[in-house]
């Protein structure tokens, strides 16, 4: 398959890498250090027992017209940054190319073919002029889930902590021809790839997590497993879960696992800081709106009140407005 990796960085580098390996014409879309060093080495991985895997094939181009029309492009970066990345996207696009959403957070087209009332209906909080919707069609969208925990260590580099799963599924819950062909083309590439009947449920399985870790770790400077073994901060991962249930069930969700073993599994994580924290550290724009705004913004849809996630949701995005308006970073580090 024809394939391109919007996002060059450890996720994407990690489906890319991959499946480039497995034979797929994959093109990296990327900048600077990491542009330059794709197209002179490729793209390689550090896998989870040491070893390392080479994808010499792997294209980069930095303008999404040079690569041209594909069979399927995924989205791998920060919902934030996708709108920056239009309308040159465009460039990849033909009347069949389908777009992957492997991004955190809720996604922009989350009421496309979602029967029901709500069918349709825009996230403001996400798309508030419709930019997103319009320049990639709803029609071409794939949903995605990404499980896998990785991280860029140099340009064209990534390394692998854990994990190979990535969840697939149409928003109207068919099995398509085109989600099962992508499925395979994972699964070729040593990919776990279940396509879903109810992604939406998938998405919000992930969110429960990072709705509650992200900016609590973010304002607390702490790891999953000092939060979650805190038990003021424990109790209050339990509430805001609690709410986000309540929201994600009026839009006919179904939670497969109850809070505590969410937040156990979170624990189990161990001293691990969540990406959000990450950002704050390194001085870039926070991934708010689609961790923590869009789900303020369908608990009014639904009539669901949810005051801690709101009140979290106002905290941070007071620090990530200081952060950005002194182009700081915040670092906790010990005195001498």
């Amino acid at each position: 398959m024809k394939l391109a990796i919007v996002g060059a960085g450890a996720i994407g580098g990690y489906l890319g890498a991959r499946l480039a390996h497995a034979g797929h014409a994959v093109t990296f879309i990327a900048r600077n250090r990491n542009l330059a060093a794709i197209r002179a080495h490729g793209f390689r991985l550090r896998l989870e027992d040491g070893s390392e895997l080479h994808a010499p094939t792997a294209h980069a181009v930095e303008h999404p017209a040079e690569a041209g029309a594909q069979d399927a492009v995924f989205l791998t970066t920060k919902a934030h940054q996708v709108r920056e990345l239009l309308p040159a996207m465009r460039g990849l696009f033909d009347e069949r190319t389908a777009v992957v959403t492997m991004i955190n957070g809720l996604p922009w087209w989350y009421f496309h073919k979602l029967a029901g009332p709500y069918e349709g209906r825009r996230l403001d909080s996400l798309d508030p002029d419709g930019t997103l919707a319009t320049q990639i069609e709803p029609e071409r969208i794939i949903g995605g889930v990404v499980y896998p925990a990785a991280e860029l260590v140099e340009p064209g580099v990534v390394r692998v902590i854990e994990g190979n799963r990535f969840g697939l599924g149409e928003p109207d819950g068919s099995r398509s021809e085109r989600v099962q062909a992508l499925a395979q083309a994972l699964m070729g590439a040593g990919f776990k790839a279940p396509v879903s009947r109810d992604i939406r449920s998938e998405i919000w399985v992930k969110l429960w997590g990072n709705l509650t870790f992200n900016p609590l770790s973010a304002l607390s400077h702490a790891t999953l497993a000092q939060i979650c073994t805190f038990a003021p901060t424990r109790a209050l991962a339990a509430r805001m879960m609690a709410e986000a249930q309540a929201v994600g069930e009026a839009l006919g969700v179904e939670f497969r696992i109850d809070i505590e073993r969410r937040i156990a599994g979170a624990q189990a994580v161990g001293e691990h800081k969540t990406s959000m924290l990450q950002d704050v550290e390194a001085g870039r724009a926070l991934e708010l709106e689609a961790l923590v705004g869009s789900v303020v913004e369908l608990g009014r849809i639904t009539g669901r009140p949810v005051p801690t996630i709101e009140a979290m949701h106002a905290v941070s995005s007071l620090l990530a407005r200081t952060l950005a308006a002194q182009r700081g970073r915040l670092v906790v580090q010990p005195t001498a």
